[in-house]
């Protein structure tokens, strides 16, 4: 007679996402189907959202930005990724495990969603980013399906260099809602930050660029602006101290033609 052995054997305990799934080490970064970025607008655009992204309330280590980096956002198809122009997550480090620079973005590793994205129009991307493509019978979701239902994304900005239009869509109730504008900007309360339009120069270019502002509406700036901002008040105060010794020197000229020795008046 066999007799059961005790404790009865358990059955192993499923393993945590993050040790089973593909990590971004197994994920190809990049997709040589892909075409390239369509100009340099694709560059120097995300460039100065990365810069302006200044949340007051996030220490700068747990904020990640990341530009046309691949989005991995579904653990049962680990192969399906986005890959945004531009897009944000707060309370996650800024490096991958606090120590290596990320080639993916992977959900179910990351455990934080991003938080904002940025669409920038071009005519071949157009209707997917402003969700008028629908998914076809065994393809990956659309980006909009992405953005809004999988990764539930709370704000989602699509912003064309052609016409100059800012769209702005908040996640209500599960769906994207359009957001109203004011003056070109929309404030996140989250983040204590609006995004929206700017006129100016960067990157030698003078157009309307998209940029983040603080709650007042203040300007961010830009590494190259605070140099240059900080350059320009040198200079000032340079300026202002030879203003000052010439006017001393002045009134030494004229005491001493009256027959004063300014020396005496120290």
């Amino acid at each position: 007679m066999t007799f059961p052995t005790y404790p009865p054997a358990q059955a192993e305990p499923p393993l945590d996402p993050r040790q089973s799934l593909p990590t971004m080490y197994d994920l190809p970064s990049e997709d040589p189907k892909e075409p390239g970025l369509p100009d340099t607008f694709h560059l120097d655009q995300p460039q100065l959202l990365e810069f302006t992204f200044l949340p007051p309330g996030w220490d700068a280590e747990q904020v990640f930005t990341a530009s046309d980096l691949n989005l991995y956002y579904d653990a049962t198809q680990p192969r399906w990724h986005k890959r945004p122009d531009w897009f944000a997550a707060v309370g996650v480090p800024r490096l991958y495990q606090g120590r290596d620079m990320r080639l993916s973005y992977v959900v179910w590793q990351e455990r934080v969603n991003p938080f904002v994205v940025v669409e920038l129009l071009s005519p071949g991307t157009e209707d997917e980013d402003l969700g008028r493509t629908v998914q076809q019978a065994g393809e990956p979701p659309t980006k909009w399906q992405v953005y809004e239902q999988i990764l539930r994304i709370p704000y989602y900005f699509v912003f064309s260099r052609y016409t100059d239009e800012l769209q702005a869509f908040h996640l209500v109730g599960g769906h994207y809602e359009p957001a109203e504008l004011i003056d070109g900007r929309l404030f996140i309360p989250e983040l204590q930050l609006s995004l929206g339009w700017w006129q100016g120069t960067y990157k030698s270019m003078n157009r309307l660029w998209l940029r983040w502002f603080t709650a007042q509406g203040g300007l961010i700036l830009s590494p190259g602006e605070r140099a240059t901002a900080a350059e320009r008040q040198l200079i000032e105060s340079q300026q202002q101290l030879i203003a000052s010794q010439q006017r001393e020197e002045r009134l030494a000229a004229r005491l001493r033609e009256l027959g004063i020795d300014p020396e005496q008046l120290v």
